[in-house]
């Protein structure tokens, strides 16, 4: 399924305004859920899961009611997990780095600087052996994962003054990571100062020069406008990232079966077509960027694994996160220590 931009943009205007609609007095559910989503309603994952929403509320008949909340506006990724544990609201989208981590720090393994050398081994390992891992470990932590993993994109590296080609280029930039200790520890190793700053405060941190670089996949950095205050960008490649949908035991034990299962499917066919749609826009967004002005370089990877295998960063997170998960992922990358 071939899905443009417009249909992108114009899809979540129209989802979120159905939405909104539908939920008043006059067409009350029997279960009613807030969905919080940190980024922008424009980005595949927004659109799929208002989607999947609306799929929801038709197929049981109205008995449940998905709000989704896109952009951040319930919060940080933090302050929506707090907000799922407690049941304030009911579910989330998050990645296993930025919003797991600090409760779940094994959960973070599929995020290794320079692990993923293609996404055929990402979805091996996120569909497979390593994902039913992390899920195992998110569920002792008391929260419902869904099992199919998201797909946020690789992340690449924008900056303001010159392009990134060698490890040595990070050495001394401010570069603004999400708010987990692995982007840290990675970008400290290239000699770089990583700064964290929530998702929503990006933009304004490089207008000002609080950060002068930042790394996020391609659609992120479209969507959020990254273009505007940056001027190269340059294909690393340094992390695969993704998001799990979580939720609320409580919110999810009340649902008789036959709902739970319409929720449960629905949602995962959403996120493998999500995985879908990312692909595509990210084959056609560096045309797209660059028309918006960004430059464009790819350095060799290698000698940044290298960097990152001579300051023991893969040895410190391999003992950080166990032989035994770190054994799973190495199943799937091979050796990286």
């Amino acid at each position: 399924m071939r899905i443009s931009r417009r249909v992108f943009t114009g899809g979540a205007a129209g989802l979120s305004a159905a939405l909104i609609l539908r939920n008043n007095p006059a067409h009350s559910a029997e279960f009613n859920f807030r969905f919080g989503i940190q980024i922008p309603d424009t980005h595949p994952t927004s659109i799929r899961v208002q989607e999947a929403a609306a799929l929801i509320r038709e197929q049981t008949n109205g008995r449940v009611d998905i709000r989704v909340f896109p952009n951040g506006q319930l919060g940080s990724e933090a302050d929506m997990l707090s907000q799922v544990r407690n049941g304030a609201i009911q579910m989330m989208t998050t990645s296993p780095i930025a919003g797991l981590m600090p409760l779940i720090p094994k959960a973070a393994i599929t995020g290794v600087g320079f692990a993923f050398k293609s996404y055929d081994e990402v979805w091996a390992a996120m569909d497979g052996v390593l994902g039913a891992a992390v899920r195992a470990e998110v569920s002792k932590a008391g929260l419902v994962v869904l099992e199919k993993s998201w797909d946020s994109g690789y992340r690449h590296v924008t900056t303001r003054a010159k392009p990134v080609v060698t490890p040595s280029d990070l050495q001394g930039v401010k570069i603004r990571v999400p708010m987990a200790p692995l982007w840290t520890s990675m970008f400290k190793a290239f000699g770089a100062g990583p700064i964290g700053i929530p998702f929503g405060e990006v933009f304004s941190a490089l207008q000002t020069h609080l950060a002068d670089a930042q790394e996020n996949p391609l659609s992120l950095i479209d969507t959020a406008k990254f273009y505007e205050v940056q001027k190269y960008c340059s294909l690393t490649s340094h992390m695969w990232d993704g998001f799990w949908l979580i939720a609320n035991p409580r919110a999810m034990d009340q649902l008789p079966a036959d709902v739970r299962e319409i929720v449960v499917r629905n949602f995962n066919q959403a996120a493998i077509a999500e995985r879908a749609d990312v692909k595509q826009q990210n084959d056609t967004l560096r045309a797209a960027l660059e028309k918006k002005g960004l430059a464009f370089n790819t350095p060799e990877t290698a000698p940044f694994r290298e960097k990152l295998k001579q300051a023991g960063f893969y040895s410190e997170w391999r003992e950080k996160f166990g032989a035994d998960l770190w054994e799973k992922l190495e199943a799937v990358v091979g050796n990286l220590s």
